[in-house]
């Protein structure tokens, strides 16, 4: 625990404390050097510090005076060296007033206690709304301010602080650096320059270089080694070598044909009315969100392009966000091919070099639009006018660690803050924001609709079979393919056209089974079964990586774990089983192409696999969830799925939301070109209200049934979902920690009854939010760590994460035990 010597109420309204200085207790300390100036100066600036001391603990800034010698180079975003106790520490600059009472709660602070910023490590390099949204974030999400604000930090790892041996510290230095190039260009001098007649080398120079300057590299690629010619001409004045930044990455392009779509002539009724809705809020300036429901291939790509031309053109910036790498190229490609150059890419599959030169790109300005995953949102866009968010309802866009926002709530607060259109873009919408669209507002902020029913030119929604494997069963068929699927395939093949086919489970088969004692072989390190692999005859733990060699029968040396038999089934169904059955029945002309987590581990495999399967003339896409959403490809005519009831069935809430998102999601890659698609969904659920909305392309017949679930149960959008799970290695304290946790969360909800921040979920005013647990997780065990938590249940707009730092801080942390804390959370497993 920090003991603060001067308390005040912290930056941006966060309802905890601050000091000017502070001794720290357990932290091992490090006695200061030399102290450029003593406490008591008076300083010409004055700034708010953000330790970088990743601890709950530690949630406010503090304090410090900016010395005159550094009053010009320090920024917001600067990050300096302070003295913290009797240690030395890094911060974040959050705020800066040349008065110390005009900082944000800093009215009561006595100026003769405030010590001075030692050193500035590293100029700012964030964006302008970094400190507002990281004191949002760690407030709604329960998160240590500092991680926080690291997400606001250029690539290349978590800052470190090295002390050299004078005693004096630096930032260490990171694993990559920016990368220059030589650049050629034409002295005015040597305009009238005329090589000499066997000079061929200097004549191919000067034809190189006659319209603009030329790398070294480019010119090496074009003639070879160009150095010596460089150094003669250099040598006359005839030329100069310059050195300039280079940008890494920027010539990986795609060659999807759909990534080179040209501008509409016309757009369609739909498209007009969301374009207008957007100017209309650009207008306003309100920081409004518009959601554009779109069914599949209606052109919400255009919208977003027109858009962004808008925003451009008022000399302000735009983020792009995109759920799925696979998705990464073709979208920047559209993206390309209209602003050229002022795209940048952002993404996890980037190289450390490549993030670092995206990042400083955007920064220079060089690029105005990012496109990329969720850490784009991170990016330092100068006067940002816009933030695009496609297939908003992915799940991808809530972070799975600390900590852990979701990138659309916090890109609605970034927009609210700024003053700038959120639009958020989805065939099926998720039903968090079509709750806040029926309510026309949410936390105070304006929410609309703009629905595009209808696709561009003559291209319809798909017809979609659904095919009953209780019958196909009856009748005697043992195939993985139904009859309407397998007839499909063969048409595919015939006509030359191209399918689609969707299977979620990777692997060869999702486990093993003994015949004679009935064990299935688990991971030694998490409760989790194995899953097969045929590839590499090894089983694997999706879970946490393991891999164990244990193969089914007739497998040379295979054996049951328990109890040794030779006898190991392989049960279920994977992506390796689906293109063995695939290659098995199609043609050979018919290229096969396996898309899922095994096959796509390269750097650019998404975009290679992609490639192969544009440029073939027939071929089946086989793969998982990450071919289902966002790929156009007009030759694509048949969809299939091979088993609809996997995703049905999953022990979450949100199962049936999401086995209806995947379905229609992939249903709509068929017929987007000009001849009619085909859909055939493969299941032993026919009358499921999610196979009956995608069979009909009407998504109320499943809404109605799913919203009326979730309200009789208490579930989002109807509430708040918080889930708390505690781990770690010993299995009793564990579980004793968590009690005593939920014990004070239940407290701390008990003792607002009765005041105006008490509700309740059955219309009782005096109730509280509701508590259930602690349980042990669905997932007991992973990676030798056991895990229990428990979830609370609380209002829209009720601010739970109070209560839940509140009942934190009063347990205190324990040796070996970790908490994470998922507000609105998705996964409770």
């Amino acid at each position: 625990m920090v003991h603060r010597d001067v308390e005040q109420m912290s930056l941006f309204g966060a309802p905890a404390t601050a000091g000017v200085s502070s001794s720290a207790g357990k932290t091992p300390l490090t006695e200061i050097q030399a102290p450029t100036g003593p406490a008591g100066t008076s300083y010409p600036l004055y700034a708010s510090v953000v330790i970088d001391i990743p601890s709950r603990a530690l949630s406010d800034p503090f304090a410090y005076g900016v010395e005159a010698a550094y009053a010009d180079d320090i920024d917001e975003g600067s990050v300096v060296l302070v003295s913290f106790g009797r240690r030395m520490v890094m911060g974040y600059v959050v705020a800066l007033s040349p008065i110390l009472s005009e900082l944000p709660a800093a009215a009561d602070l006595d100026p003769s206690k405030v010590k001075p910023i030692r050193d500035l490590l590293a100029p700012s390099s964030c964006s302008e709304l970094f400190a507002s949204v990281s004191f949002w974030m760690s407030r709604e999400y329960v998160a240590a301010l500092s991680e926080c604000l690291r997400l606001f930090l250029p690539p290349g790892g978590t800052p470190r602080l090295d002390k050299a041996d004078d005693g004096t510290y630096r930032l260490k230095e990171p694993a990559v650096h920016a990368v220059s190039e030589r650049v050629v260009s034409i002295t005015p001098e040597g305009a009238d320059y005329a090589p000499p007649a066997n000079a061929h080398r200097q004549r191919q120079l000067i034809e190189a270089l006659s319209c603009g300057p030329v790398s070294t590299r480019e010119l090496n690629l074009l003639y070879t080694d160009m150095s010596s010619t460089i150094r003669t001409l250099s040598k006359k004045g005839v030329v100069r070598v310059d050195e300039r930044r280079a940008w890494r990455g920027l010539g990986d392009e795609t060659t999807l044909s759909s990534a080179r779509v040209a501008a509409p002539k016309t757009l369609t009724d739909g498209q007009q009315r969301a374009l207008q809705e957007i100017y209309s809020c650009l207008q306003a300036g309100r920081g409004d969100v518009i959601l554009i429901d779109g069914v599949t291939g209606s052109g919400k790509t255009e919208v977003y392009l027109s858009a962004i031309e808008r925003v451009l053109k008022q000399g302000k910036t735009a983020c792009v966000l995109v759920p799925e790498i696979s998705l990464t190229a073709q979208t920047v490609g559209r993206f390309r091919s209209r602003f050229g150059g002022l795209v940048a890419v952002f993404h996890s599959r980037l190289s450390a070099g490549e993030r670092l030169d995206q990042w400083d790109m955007v920064k220079s300005g060089a690029a105005r639009v990012v496109v990329g995953a969720r850490s784009a949102l991170f990016c330092p866009l100068r006067d940002l006018g816009l933030i695009v968010i496609d297939e908003e309802h992915e799940q991808s866009y809530k972070q799975g660690s600390s900590p852990r926002y979701h990138a659309r709530d916090v890109a609605a607060f970034m927009a609210k803050l700024g003053g700038f259109p959120l639009v958020l873009g989805s065939a099926t919408p998720s039903a968090e924001a079509l709750a806040r669209v029926a309510a026309g507002e949410h936390l105070g902020q304006r929410w609309t609709r703009v629905e595009m029913p209808e696709r561009p030119g003559s291209s319809v929604l798909p017809r979609v079979v659904i095919s009953d494997l209780r019958r196909e069963f009856a009748a005697g068929s043992r195939s993985i393919f139904s009859k309407p699927l397998y007839d499909g395939l063969i048409r595919v093949a015939e006509r030359r056209e191209k399918a689609v086919l969707l299977h979620n489970r990777r692997g060869f088969a999702p486990f093993l089974l003994c015949r004679e004692c009935g064990c299935v072989p688990t991971c030694k390190h998490c409760s989790t079964s194995l899953t097969y692999h045929e590839r590499t005859h090894a089983l694997e733990c999706h879970t946490c990586g393991a891999v164990y060699h244990i193969n089914p029968y007739p497998a040379p040396g295979s054996a049951c774990p328990q109890c040794g038999s030779r006898y190991l089934a392989k049960m279920g169904l994977g992506t390796q089983q689906v293109e063995d059955a695939l290659r098995q029945i199609m043609p050979a002309h018919v290229d096969i192409i396996r898309m899922d987590a095994d096959s796509t581990k390269g750097k650019d495999a998404h975009k290679e696999l992609l490639e192969a399967f544009d440029a073939s003339e027939c071929a089946v896409l086989v793969g998982t969830q990450m071919i289902a959403k966002g790929l156009d490809f007009p030759e694509v005519t048949l969809v299939g799925v091979i088993n609809a009831d996997y995703a049905l069935k999953m022990p979450d809430f949100r199962a049936q939301e999401r086995a209806y998102d995947l379905l229609e999601q992939v249903a709509g890659r068929a017929g987007r070109g000009a001849s009619a698609g085909e859909v055939v969904i493969q299941t032993y659920l026919p009358h499921d209200p999610v196979i009956r909305a995608v069979a009909t392309h009407d998504r109320s017949i499943f809404t109605a049934h799913d919203l009326a679930q979730r309200q009789e149960a208490f579930y989002p959008p109807y509430v708040r979902l918080t889930n708390v799970l505690v781990w770690g290695t010993n299995q009793a304290a564990t579980k004793r920690y968590i009690d005593k946790l939920a014990a004070a969360v239940r407290q701390c909800f008990d003792s607002l009854r009765g005041t105006d921040q008490a509700w309740s979920l059955a219309g009782d005013p005096t109730a509280a939010p509701i508590v259930l647990g602690p349980t042990p997780c669905v997932l007991e065990r992973a990676k030798d760590r056991y895990r229990f938590h428990f979830v609370v249940k609380s209002p829209v707009g009720y601010h739970v994460s109070e209560a839940i730092d509140g009942a934190l801080s009063q347990i205190g942390p324990q040796p070996g035990i970790n908490v994470s804390v998922d507000v609105d959370a998705y996964d409770l497993m």
